[in-house]
């Protein structure tokens, strides 16, 4: 599958100020658009990208899950199949956030490009938005397979 030449029109950044955050907000849109084909959703589906550094991380990861570490990726999934929304209304997936001093130290670790870390923990998020998961091995194979082709679809190949 070729890589879609628009990016995915309802994807929103809010990049926390003071990280030093660079962005490939093309590549995201790409990312996005193109994972959004291939679940069959609007290419306008309103998503949420918000960057964020550690400590606004933690306090999420452990007022959400429990655990009081920062970690690499949330998601925060909006459920709108419940809530009628007005003719033509795209739906609105909900937000996912990335802490970008752990992807700097993850992208460094795992001897990628940082263009790539963010894309696939921005891939990873979305997917959990979708409501993909990884917690026994066949979910974690077929949620693996979706990030990467979304990254091939871009050129952000290992």
């Amino acid at each position: 599958m070729s890589a879609p030449t628009e990016g995915a029109s309802g994807l929103e950044f809010h990049v926390r100020r003071g990280l030093g955050a660079r962005l490939d907000r093309p590549a995201l849109r790409r990312v996005a658009a193109g994972i959004l084909a291939r679940e069959g959703l609007p290419p306008d589906s309103r998503i949420s990208l918000i960057v964020v550094g550690e400590p606004e991380i933690q306090a999420l990861n452990r007022q959400h899950r429990g655990k009081d570490a920062p970690t690499d990726v949330l998601s925060f999934p909006l459920r709108t199949e419940d809530f009628p929304l007005p003719p033509g209304e795209p739906p609105h997936l909900g937000d996912v956030v990335l802490c970008w001093p752990v992807a700097v130290r993850q992208a460094e670790e795992y001897g990628h490009r940082l263009e790539r870390e963010v894309a696939y923990l921005f891939a990873h998020g979305l997917l959990h938005l979708l409501g993909y998961d990884h917690e026994a091995p066949e979910e974690q194979r077929a949620m693996r397979e979706r990030e990467e082709a979304a990254l091939r679809a871009v050129g952000l190949t290992r």
